[in-house]
């Protein structure tokens, strides 16, 4: 084991008198109201530079740190602090006699408060961030030294790293008869680490950056900005939701109170819209459910039959209205308590329609002021907005933990548009300009749902999405059967349904997909019964199959390649006319074969989407 240092011994007082206060800022938000306070309390302060003038201004007696050190402020004002009457005053154990002796032959005088914040480094990398030289210079050198060494004396020395803390410093001095408590001091010495923490983590990862053989450690910072109920379960404490790296979140919380998965729905759900709009050149629109979509369309107009089966056919359908409605009832059953995402500013003919749907809540760019009263008043006023940021742009590398292993990767950052479709390997070459469309949000829409994931798309929308199967041919059952479940929506049979006055639109939606399956017992049976003015006929297996004869041009995208051409064997039962896959298996020639036999048109992407 390695050789440690032994603790220094000296007086631990809970109260220490603030008598000598080092003030050096490059963020002045609130200094004139601190200097005044300080002068007030007839504190003695010493400082540099252009904090040194402001405090002067605000009445305080300002001793400048080259004239308390005797040594002037050199190198282009690289050294200012860097003295062991500075860091003397800071470290030295009160009560310890040999150190009190040492200070007295120095001169060095006890700094009871050091009040400092450091050189916005994030911000001049994000100004000029190819200027090496100007990035260099706007690393603090001195700052973190003293908030370091401030810190670690806490037993006497307050650090106040953030003008966010000047309030604190100002109530408990007048709380405490011109002191700070040792409760106080510490409190303040872990906020001050983690800035440190955080400050040296996005200087190591910009300088990872900068050279040819990065370092084998890799730090990320987490900073708390606003504690959540609980996280994936209520008995997951504490859980809060965070900015990374120093970065800002890439939304606003306008309305409502997320919640852990609410937010990985919000988060998940606008990357694929953003991506889905800016391929298409359409507005997107997704409907998440536990970071999966259930549903996920562009705006392509409505035809009158699809109005009707979406029971939209009284309502004002925009571009945006109408990628919403698709996304939404790709799978209406699954979107129950969903999480929407839309890529466009959210207009109000939008807004009445998903006022009607149960939900818990939408990200979007924008909204417009009718549309945002009408949301806000959704839910009992419980319904959570979320306002993106269209500019913001995630880091280029991912960091997760699982299992007390740490991992990472670059982010999946491919773009899924008609570039990845170049490559037609079957027999028939036919894409037409909706079949690019419908595989594009297939793409895009498996990009980001749980593998291995295989979705079917028609008229711009998913009308199935198999998620989280360990086989593939399952994905392409489980994805099936969701069309089916889709396309019969529209039989005669089911809109012909004859539903009781009074029942609400969600248990319509759930009474026709339990007509379309038909596999009811007696019991629930009897209470489905109950929904309808008169007891339907069944729908027969016959009519199901017989109605089901007539879908056609279905695009089926997968993550990965097909394996074995069973998948496409099924497919072409869901009338798949179109397939998007990476291709790269042995049996890649088998699967072309088959897609042959049904006249299918199929496009190797040579791009992998697991999601995970």
């Amino acid at each position: 084991m390695a050789h440690t240092l032994t603790a220094v011994t000296g007086e631990v007082a809970d109260k220490v008198k603030v008598e000598t206060a080092l003030v050096s800022v490059f963020d002045k938000t609130g200094l004139s109201d601190l200097g005044k306070f300080l002068a007030e309390r007839k504190v003695h302060v010493l400082s540099t530079g252009g904090t040194a003038s402001k405090l002067r201004e605000c009445g305080c007696t300002v001793q400048d740190v080259a004239d308390y050190t005797g040594s002037p402020e050199i190198l282009d004002g690289r050294v200012k602090t860097l003295h062991p009457k500075v860091h003397g005053g800071i470290l030295a154990a009160r009560g310890n006699e040999k150190h009190k002796t040492e200070m007295d032959k120095h001169g060095i005088r006890p700094i009871d408060v050091v009040i400092v914040n450091l050189y916005p480094f994030s911000d001049a990398v994000a100004k000029n961030p190819d200027d090496f030289a100007h990035c260099i210079e706007n690393i603090d050198i001195g700052g973190p030294a003293m908030i370091r060494a401030s810190a670690k004396n806490n037993a006497s020395v307050a650090i106040v790293s953030s003008p966010g803390q000047y309030a604190q410093l100002v109530e408990q001095i007048n709380g405490n008869e011109g002191c700070t408590t040792l409760a106080f001091r510490k409190n303040l010495a872990a906020a001050a680490y983690a800035l440190t923490s955080a400050y040296d983590s996005s200087v190591s990862q910009w300088m990872a950056g900068q050279v040819e053989e990065p370092p084998a450690t890799r730090t990320v910072a987490f900073h708390i900005e606003r504690p959540l109920k609980y996280g994936c379960n209520p008995h997951q404490l504490p859980a809060g939701l965070c900015s990374v790296g120093g970065s800002k979140l890439p939304f606003e919380v306008m309305w409502g109170t997320p919640g852990y998965i609410n937010l990985l729905d919000a988060v998940n759900a606008w990357q694929l819209v953003r991506e889905l709009a800016q391929a298409t050149g359409k507005p997107a629109a997704a409907s998440f459910k536990h970071v999966s979509p259930a549903g996920a369309a562009i705006g392509v107009e409505l035809s009158d039959e699809e109005k009707t089966v979406y029971a939209v056919a009284d309502k004002e359908l925009t571009p945006v209205a109408a990628a919403y409605v698709r996304a939404r009832n790709a799978d209406p059953m699954c979107s129950f308590g969903d999480f929407v995402a839309v890529s466009d500013t959210i207009d109000e003919a939008t807004a009445k329609i998903l006022k009607a749907e149960v939900s818990d809540g939408i990200i979007a760019p924008g909204f417009e002021p009718e549309a945002l009263e009408i949301l806000k008043n959704k839910k009992g006023g419980k319904f959570i907005i979320l306002q993106a940021d269209k500019n913001f742009q995630p880091c280029d590398m991912e960091y997760r933990m699982a299992g007390g292993l740490g991992f990472m990767q670059r982010r999946n950052d491919k773009l899924c548009d008609a570039q990845c479709l170049k490559n037609v390997v079957t027999a028939s070459k036919e894409v037409s300009e909706q079949a690019q469309l419908d595989m594009i949000v297939g793409m895009i829409a498996i990009k980001y749902t749980q593998s291995n994931s295989v979705g079917y798309a028609k008229n711009g929308m998913m009308v199935g999405v198999g998620a989280g199967q360990q086989s593939r041919v399952d994905c392409v059952k489980l994805a099936g059967r969701k069309v089916a479940t889709w396309r019969l929506r529209f039989h005669p049979d089911v809109q012909g349904l004859q539903f009781k006055d009074g029942v609400k639109r969600q248990d319509k939606v759930n009474a026709r997909v339990r007509y379309i399956e038909g596999d009811m017992d007696a019991a629930e049976y009897a209470l489905w019964l109950e929904n309808f003015k008169e007891k339907p006929e069944p729908l027969t297996q016959a009519k199901k199959d017989e109605f089901l004869k007539g879908l056609d041009g279905v695009t089926i995208a997968s993550d990965a390649f097909f394996p074995f051409r069973d998948s496409i064997d099924h497919a072409q039962k869901m009338g798949v006319k179109f397939v998007a896959q990476p291709g790269g298996s042995t049996q890649d020639q088998v699967v072309i074969e088959a897609c042959d036999t049904y006249g299918m048109t199929m496009c190797f992407t040579d791009v992998r989407l697991f999601h995970h």
